[in-house]
This record gives structure tokens, C-alpha cells and sequence, in this order.
């Protein structure tokens, strides 16, 4: 029997009010990522696509609607439940790094275990392997403001990845990069993908959005195409 998948939404509703108006950013949502896949979300601006993984990223909650992660109901977590799932769970890379700019890049890297009621003693080895990795080993003593683009993503990225998540969340993350380096970043996902990691992206560009072997496409807070359907 095949397993459940490791996320599940079913009717996600998520609404706003702005300037007295209801913004229906998610309206009635149905989607399974199953442990493995890796899946790219698209669509027009004010789709959805960023909401969507805002709720994925326990970041946000839905009005109404189930989500579950690994078989656990989200919307009934407290925030500090919440929390501890995106610590332990989830990787996030955003589209302007968030890198704190007083500490160095091996600093950076480690900073997720600030926020760990575990401490690993293996993750200070973990960073400098993934640093290495990413091709920053002789970067890990730097400040983020002395590194290009492309290189504070790469750091970004071993930083969502050095607690060993379930799940990376990518945010449009080549969006500030020039095309070289976009495309480094773009193998370097792809690569963790192959290992075996799952992989949701938000992108507005088509030529990144191939690079997964599924694409969801959004449209006024619906899914309008699947390419698993």
C-alpha cells in the first residue's frame, strides 16, 4: 500500500481584507505533495502562490480547510507548536536570503539551531560539510555583505538544510540572482532533490518552472493545472 502523502490540503481557504475589500488569495485548494517529489507552484502575480506556501510553511493559517503535514492537522497547532514543526521540518530559502549581516556565513548557517530544543552536536560539522558542498569553504568566516549574490543564496540554501528538514520551501529563489548564478543555485536544488529531498518553489519564470517534473499552476487562489492531474 502506498503511503499517505507527506502534505495533504483539502477546500484551503484563505482570505484578506484590504481597503474594505475580501481578497480570496486561497479559495477552496485541494493538493498532495507526496515525500520525494518536487514541485514548482506558478501563476500570474496575486495568484496565490506565495500564500500557498506561506500555509505550507506554517507561516500562515488557513481560514477554513485541512492541512496536514506528515499526518499532523496544522491549523489545530498552537503558535508555539507551529513553530517547533517549521524548526524541525521545514527548510526555507527566500528570495532576498534574510542572511544576518553581523555574523559570518558559517554563523548563518547554524543560526536554525538558535531556535532547536535539541541541540546536535553534529551540526556545526553539518554546516561546514554543506558550505563546502555549495562551494563556500573558504567563505565560512565571512560577513554576507562580502560575498556575491549567488554565493549568499548558496549559503541560504546550507542554512535550510543543516537541521536535515522533511521539506524545503523555496521562495523565488533566483529572483535577485543574474543568470549564471540562477543557474547554479537552480542545480544545486535540483541536485538535493535527487538525494531524495522534497522540494516546493514558488517562480514566476517558465524556464525555471521546468526544472521540476511537476508544475502547479495558479489563478485567482485556485489551482488551475496540475501537471501530475
Amino acid at each position: 500500500m502506498m503511503p499517505p502523502p507527506m502534505i495533504e490540503l483539502d477546500a484551503v481557504t484563505r482570505h484578506y481584507r484590504m481597503s474594505g475589500q475580501t481578497v480570496r488569495a486561497l479559495d477552496g485548494v485541494d493538493l498532495a505533495i507526496r515525500a520525494g517529489e518536487y514541485v514548482t507552484l506558478t501563476g500570474p502575480s496575486g495568484s496565490g502562490k506565495s500564500t500557498l506556501l506561506n500555509v505550507l510553511g506554517c507561516l500562515d493559517r488557513p481560514d477554513s480547510g485541512s492541512y496536514r503535514l506528515d499526518g499532523i492537522e496544522v491549523r489545530t497547532l498552537d503558535d508555539t507548536a507551529a513553530s517547533r514543526v517549521r524548526n524541525r521540518r521545514i527548510g526555507f530559502v527566500f528570495q532576498s536570503f534574510h542572511l544576518l549581516p553581523r555574523l559570518t556565513v558559517l554563523e548563518n548557517v547554524l543560526l536554525p539551531m538558535r531556535f532547536s530544543e535539541h541541540p546536535d552536536e553534529q551540526a556545526p560539522r553539518r554546516a561546514q560539510t554543506l558550505l563546502a558542498r555549495v562551494g563556500l569553504g573558504d567563505r565560512m568566516g565571512h560577513r554576507p555583505g562580502e560575498l556575491s549574490g549567488g554565493q549568499m543564496q548558496r549559503a541560504a540554501i546550507a542554512r535550510a538544510l543543516v537541521l536535515k528538514p522533511a521539506l524545503l520551501l523555496a521562495d523565488e529563489p533566483t529572483g535577485n540572482l543574474d543568470s549564471r548564478s540562477a543557474k547554479d543555485v537552480l542545480a544545486l536544488i535540483d541536485e538535493v532533490h535527487q538525494e531524495g529531498q522534497t522540494v516546493v518553489m514558488v517562480t514566476h519564470d517558465n524556464d525555471v518552472a521546468a526544472h521540476a517534473p511537476r508544475q502547479v499552476r495558479l489563478r485567482d487562489g485556485k489551482i488551475e493545472h496540475d501537471t501530475a492531474a
